[in-house]
């Protein structure tokens, strides 16, 4: 590293530049972004002036960046960084090469070796400068470095794209949840597809649907993989802010349904809560509706026949169901308060208008969200194709 880079140090004393922090997922963040303020404090005077293509390496420990992470100042033409970071600049090596072939975490090996004890208190890598400087790197000509360069940039650029796209589609349905279904008590919604009107009902979901707890599942039994598939809170997966039942990892055969004497839901819209955890516990992107089972950790809201499916989901997806949640050690949910929770609820038809529209919108919001992941792994694949 040493060979072709120099070490950047010190500011001129400006202090109304952007202050910035490194995050091993987005890259350089705005301090007031990330934290809601500056948290340089009177330490800002002792921050590094970077300029445009010049570069930093965080030595902070992470689950995302083992060893650290390095990226190059691309969205300022100045700002300042904390001193901790190893800051420094190529000579005619491209920067943003340098930043790439530190994402492919081929330099982790030589990074490890300097780690004697792990993260400090600060959560900061035992790596001085110039042992970071010390570590050997594997270089293309300058040209070549060039044309990764700018094919990987093109490729995030279009990264971005697609997932300001996604954003806005996720911000575009929040609005219509909140103009689609009554507000606070409201008897109507803000606005209403053509040719309904009239007040909505106003009841709780235990009137409309019923609370049913799930069985014991013997983990001598577990292991299946066909027959009725058989729900439990380690199915559920973190998708970002939500949790929800994507596969069961294990099924239920018709010989032990018969003895243990279980009878599956069977075909009816569900939704699975778990009844204890720190977040919200349930399959809200695809409610449940084939024959299954589900242990006695998680119990299942089961709507009433005369529902539409999807008008249902999307009732869910207006309700706060941390709000719900039973303080403790570890917060919980009580099926009669689930069972206690107002809703508002429409006419048939008008159910039907506004189930299918959130639905055709829920899939585009699924197929963006492929793509953005495809185009993820297509990244991934092609930093390790293209790095030694």
């Amino acid at each position: 590293m040493k060979e072709v880079t120099e070490r950047v140090r010190g500011n001129d004393g400006r202090m109304d530049l952007p202050t910035l922090t490194i995050s091993a997922g987005s890259g350089w963040l705005d301090q007031r972004e990330r934290f809601s303020n500056n948290i340089a404090g009177k330490e800002q005077k002792n921050y590094t002036l970077l300029h445009k293509g010049e570069l930093s390496y965080n030595h902070g420990n992470s689950k995302l960046a083992k060893y650290g992470a390095v990226f190059e100042l691309t969205t300022y033409e100045e700002a300042l960084v904390p001193r901790v970071y190893h800051s420094f600049k190529t000579n005619d090596s491209s920067s943003c090469f340098i930043e790439y072939m530190f994402a492919t975490k081929r330099p982790d090996r030589e990074l490890g070796k300097l780690v004697s004890s792990g993260a400090r208190m600060d959560g900061l890598l035992n790596i001085n400068f110039d042992e970071f400087m010390g570590i050997n790197i594997i270089l293309p000509s300058t040209n070549e470095q060039n044309k990764i360069s700018e094919f990987l940039r093109k490729l995030d650029f279009t990264l971005t794209l697609h997932q300001r796209k996604l954003d806005k589609l996720k911000r575009l349905k929040q609005g219509y949840l909140q103009q689609l279904f009554p507000k606070n008590d409201k008897k109507v919604p803000r606005i209403r597809f053509a040719n309904f009107e009239g007040d909505w009902k106003q009841c709780k979901l235990g009137e409309i649907g019923s609370i049913q707890s799930g069985i014991g599942f013997p983990d001598s039994e577990q292991g299946g993989r066909e027959g009725t598939p058989f729900f439990k809170v380690s199915d559920m997966n973190n998708t970002g802010n939500e949790h929800e039942m994507k596969t069961a990892n294990n099924y239920v055969s018709k010989e032990q349904l018969k003895r243990m004497r279980w009878k599956p839901n069977e075909g009816v819209p569900a939704v699975i809560f778990a009844k204890v955890g720190a977040a919200i516990m349930l399959n809200r992107k695809r409610i449940i509706c084939t024959p299954f089972l589900n242990d006695n950790n998680t119990m299942t809201y089961v709507f009433d026949k005369s529902w539409n499916i999807d008008f249902g989901k999307t009732l869910f997806d207006t309700i706060n169901l941390p709000r719900f949640a039973q303080i403790g050690a570890l917060p919980s949910y009580n099926g009669s308060d689930i069972e206690n929770i107002k809703v508002s609820i429409s006419s048939k038809n008008e159910q039907t208008q506004i189930g299918s529209f959130f639905k055709n919108l829920d899939n585009t919001i699924t197929l963006h969200q492929s793509k953005l992941d495809k185009l993820k792994l297509l990244k991934q694949a092609l930093l390790q194709k293209m790095f030694i």
